[in-house]
């Protein structure tokens, strides 16, 4: 390695191990105790990484990346902190840190790390850029900004590091897996291992005493637990009841409501109860469009780092990725991205290759029970009971009533715009407003009718 590594950490122990470790590799290292020392180096332009402990006597390192980004643009800070909670690693990643691992982290994995930071930096000075974003390794493999995203991470963060047992809801190719990981990897069970079981793993009598040996106290993933047949989940329910010496913990995953399969008897009673101590539900593409983009590029550049061509996505392009439905979620979205990534003969994917690809999947069907047959108040009741549960037993953010008013009148003008074909005269007299105010709606709500209207 070649370079300077500006290294900030409370810890003299880790200070020391931090600057032989790094000088041995043929680095230039500056450690301090403190995050003013840190921050006027870099001012002053010295450093081509930097390694932060969260946590320092005189402040927040994490709360000091916004100025170190706008001091020193393209400058990789890699975070490190003992408070390993998957809260924190979201923070980090938020606010665009290079990398982050929590403490006690693997000394050559650290290493390897910084070698990439100081690689990116100097192909970034020799004017070959790419973002840190594209570099960042795949150890936080939850990627989404959106509101209801965020309100997911606030609750898997709740949960973490308690030993309840954890029911994960939602449709197929949504990272339900994923979520499950995450709870484990970013607890105190994360050395202990994780053992992810299918119905056919229990079939036989000795089954659950086999799962029970190999998983020694860690985390026991079901997989689609309300596909599991009665004598099985029976089995399960006794598993859980008598883990043995080693108490491990338990997970399950399954598609829709898991309460209404309880009812119509899919799930039994005692199993359901037994692994609801906790309820997350993730929720579909569909409903955090704003977080496609970020998805896109987190899959393109995950395929150039695996030997593909770069490759990017036109606007074009974008806005069709924006209005399909993605029935197969997250997963869908993702081979697609491979797909167009091999199929592609240009650097820039345009709309006319997403529309062939797009056009050969499915749209997404209607859900019988809901849509016609459902009140508009019972639909806006659902969401927002979800919402709510999303916070668990905290509230949502204050400014609660004016957010959810605004939420509904956007998409009711845009919708309305569309049909009446931008012509606000049409539109305002079908909401029944006048002209002006409608004009001052589409101003203050930042409502842009060509763009909705190009979508069509």
């Amino acid at each position: 390695m070649d370079g300077t590594v500006l290294v900030a950490d409370d810890d003299r122990t880790i200070r020391t191990v931090l600057t032989q470790a790094l000088t041995r590799a043929g680095c230039k290292v500056h450690a301090t105790s403190s995050l003013t020392t840190l921050m006027r180096w870099v001012s002053e332009g010295k450093g081509d990484v930097v390694i932060s402990d969260v946590m320092m006597p005189d402040g927040n390192g994490l709360e000091m990346l916004p100025k170190i980004a706008e001091d020193r643009p393209g400058l990789p800070v890699i975070v490190i902190s003992a408070q390993n909670t998957i809260m924190t690693a979201i923070k980090a990643a938020e606010a665009e840190a290079y990398d982050y691992l929590p403490k006690p982290f693997d000394l050559p994995d650290l290493m390897k790390r910084t070698s990439r930071a100081l690689e990116l930096k100097r192909r970034a000075s020799s004017g070959v850029a790419e973002s840190a974003a594209s570099e960042r390794p795949e150890d936080l493999p939850l990627v989404g900004r959106t509101p209801i995203m965020q309100a997911l991470y606030r609750l898997v963060a709740k949960v973490m590091n308690t030993d309840l047992p954890v029911l994960i809801s939602g449709e197929s190719g949504t990272g339900k897996s994923l979520i499950a990981r995450a709870i484990h990897d970013f607890s105190d069970r994360r050395t202990l291992p994780f053992i992810s079981v299918t119905g056919a793993d229990l079939q036989e009598l000795e089954g659950p005493a086999r799962v029970l040996a190999r998983v020694k106290g860690g985390t026991v993933l079901i997989d689609e637990i309300a596909d599991v047949d009665d004598e099985i989940q029976a089995r399960i329910v006794r598993m859980i009841d008598a883990p043995g010496d080693h108490v491990p913990r338990f997970m399950a995953t399954g598609q829709g409501d898991l309460a209404d399969a309880m009812e119509k008897g899919r799930l039994r009673k005692d199993l359901y109860y037994r692994l609801s101590g906790a309820t997350v539900n993730v929720p579909a593409l569909r409903e955090r469009v704003d977080d496609i983009t970020l998805l896109a590029e987190h899959f393109l550049s995950r395929a150039e780092r695996e030997g593909s061509a770069r490759r990017r996505l036109g606007d074009g392009a974008l806005d069709l990725f924006r209005a399909y439905s993605w029935p197969g979620n997250v997963r869908q979205l993702e081979n697609t991205i491979r797909r167009l990534v091999l199929t592609s003969r240009a650097d820039e994917i345009s709309r006319a290759e997403v529309e062939v690809v797009l056009g050969n999947q499915p749209e997404m069907e209607p859900v019988p029970g809901q849509g016609s047959t459902e009140k508009l108040s019972a639909s806006v009741a659902r969401h927002l009971r979800r919402y709510f549960d999303l916070h668990g037993s905290m509230l949502p953010p204050p400014g609660l009533y004016a957010r959810i008013l605004r939420e509904m009148e956007i998409p009711l003008i845009e919708i309305a715009l569309e049909a009446t074909g931008g012509n606000q005269a049409k539109c305002a007299d079908l909401l029944g407003i006048n002209r002006n105010t409608l004009r001052k709606k589409i101003t203050d709500l930042d409502i842009q009718v060509t763009r909705r209207r190009k979508l069509m």
